[in-house]
């Protein structure tokens, strides 16, 4: 599992979620948000195949998984 992947996971595993600012067919930017208020609190811009794949066409964390 790469390490944009793995933060990613860690953060949703934690409750918190987070929602795609800026999406091109190549790359992702995410604001990760606070669990309770949600809140931004960091964001993760990543290229990598597997966040991308594990995003699918969702526009936030909420939405149905891929």
């Amino acid at each position: 599992m790469s390490d944009a992947l793995e933060h990613l996971r860690r953060w949703e595993e934690s409750g918190a979620t987070w929602r795609v600012v800026v999406r091109t067919p190549e790359s992702v930017e995410l604001a990760l948000l606070t669990c309770d208020a949600g809140e931004e609190v960091d964001r993760l811009r990543s290229a990598d195949p597997a966040v991308l794949a594990h995003i699918g066409d969702r526009s936030r964390s909420e939405d149905d998984a891929p």
